[in-house]
């Protein structure tokens, strides 16, 4: 995304695809990176690039560049267990200490110690360790492993930015630090790590290569829930509530915060602040697979969930049809309770998944409100957002006044913020537009009944 730096409108837009799944070769992202350049026309008119990527993802590299093998993403749990053994061996209360989070298998060093148990051969060659939004703009500067890259392999240009960082469990997102000891005991040897950078600090200017032009500005970067609270001019009091796949709950903070339970991940922000963070694992797919059971898409869901009273005549969905992360219960299963004659109808059970949906967020933000974070006002992002029944109910559920951002990639949109900071050294005051602001309309009997089935 292009965006204009005094006003910044959006002046253009590209996209390409790359693979799903839970493990995927970064050169993919690279060839889809410069399919996007050129799907937005390219960059001769552009004066700074930042990236905005997935974050946790696991990029090991050799001492000669080359990817040694495809990344593990986030969504990979094959390291659940090396996550246990790190907890076993540190305790959760000295790695939330050190590190502002207790790792669970999204987490870089968890993957590392699956690397160094699952893969001895691959875990022995890896000279450095970098995350998804690192190795990007690592290549965009013009590095890489030689004869596909003008600079060549030269690991120690590799940076990051407070976000990712804080998502790998070898980084203080309190004392700005690595924990070099907590790398080590992941990997089984010390590695070259990127360069932790501040938000209006650069990674260096691009050099021609491909379809990257020369002398190109290239920010921090920054992890995805990061790069959205940016997109979103996010400031402390502003608690979001993303409703992709998963779902996340994140507030800006000025305070670090260390939570030895593990439901808040107390990760750093690309402002300079904090970003403390609760995940679900069931959102919007919550709502996917109702539709696919009542045969409906996502407008007629929400219309039958509207024509229902609020609490579905006792009607509760329990929605962990993925196990869930937050609370902890990986082998959970979705339950439906108070099914009566009278309760079930397609209408009670649109709503029952409307709101058990929501009320998994409600207990995420409940859980970030304890470490004294206030919410002013929830901004609800997502493509679930979008639905009027999602917004309308979460103004029932939610006991802080709703707001719903026009529909926009807003990871994009913040690096975009990124960029014009590292340009200008000034973070940029850009106006966001309102989809909906629905009208306070609490009903305490929705999270009342979900929490007796708790």
């Amino acid at each position: 995304m292009i965006r204009d730096l005094e006003t910044g409108a959006v002046v253009r837009t590209g996209r390409a695809g790359h693979p799903d799944g839970t493990e995927v070769h970064p050169d993919a992202w690279w060839t889809a990176l410069q399919a996007a350049i050129a799907d937005a026309g390219g960059l001769d008119d552009v004066a700074a690039i930042s990236i905005g990527g997935q974050q946790h993802g696991m990029v090991v590299l050799d001492a000669a560049g080359e990817v040694i093998r495809p990344a593990l993403l986030w969504n990979d749990t094959r390291s659940a267990g090396a996550a246990s053994a790190l907890i076993a061996e540190f305790g959760a209360a000295e790695l939330a200490r050190r590190t502002g989070s207790v790792p669970v298998a999204s987490f870089t060093a968890t993957k590392l110690r699956w690397l160094r148990d699952a893969e001895p051969e691959h875990a022995t060659r890896v000279a450095a360790v970098a995350l998804p939004h690192d190795w990007l703009t690592w290549r965009l500067l013009g590095y890489g492993p030689t004869g596909s890259s003008p600079l060549g392999p030269e690991l120690a240009a590799l940076t990051t930015d407070r976000s990712d960082a804080s998502g790998t469990s070898y980084w203080s997102p309190a004392d700005g630090e690595y924990d070099r000891e907590l790398l080590i005991a992941a990997l089984g040897h010390d590695a070259t790590l990127p360069r932790v950078l501040g938000p209006a600090e650069t990674a260096g200017a691009t050099t021609a290569h491909g379809v990257v032009p020369a002398g190109v500005v290239v920010g921090p970067g920054a992890g995805d829930n990061a790069g959205a609270a940016l997109g979103l001019g996010a400031r402390p009091g502003d608690v979001i509530v993303s409703i992709g796949t998963s779902g996340t709950v994140f507030a800006v903070n000025e305070q670090p915060v260390r939570d030895e339970t593990g439901a808040v991940a107390g990760f750093a922000d690309a402002s300079g602040a904090y970003l403390p963070l609760v995940a679900t694992l069931n959102a919007a797919r919550v709502l996917d697979a109702t539709a696919r059971l009542l045969g409906v898409d996502h407008d007629e869901l929400g219309r039958l969930a509207l024509d229902a009273e609020p609490g579905a005549a006792g009607l509760v969905l329990q929605p962990y049809f993925e196990g869930e992360r937050t609370p902890n219960l990986p082998d959970a299963t979705a339950t439906l309770f108070g099914m009566t004659l009278a309760s079930t109808t397609r209408e009670n059970l649109a709503r029952a998944a409307i709101e058990g949906m929501l009320c998994g967020l409600a207990d995420g933000l409940d859980a970030v409100r304890v470490h004294g974070i206030a919410a002013e006002r929830v901004l609800l992002i997502g493509g679930a957002a979008q639905n009027e029944a999602v917004a309308t109910i979460a103004a029932q559920v939610f006991d802080a006044p709703v707001v719903v951002p026009e529909p926009a990639e807003y990871v994009a949109l913040g690096a975009a913020v990124q960029a014009a900071w590292a340009l200008s050294g000034e973070r940029p005051a850009w106006p966001v537009s309102t989809a909906a602001n629905p009208a306070p309309d609490p009903h305490a009997v929705i999270r009342e009944q979900y929490a007796a089935r708790a």
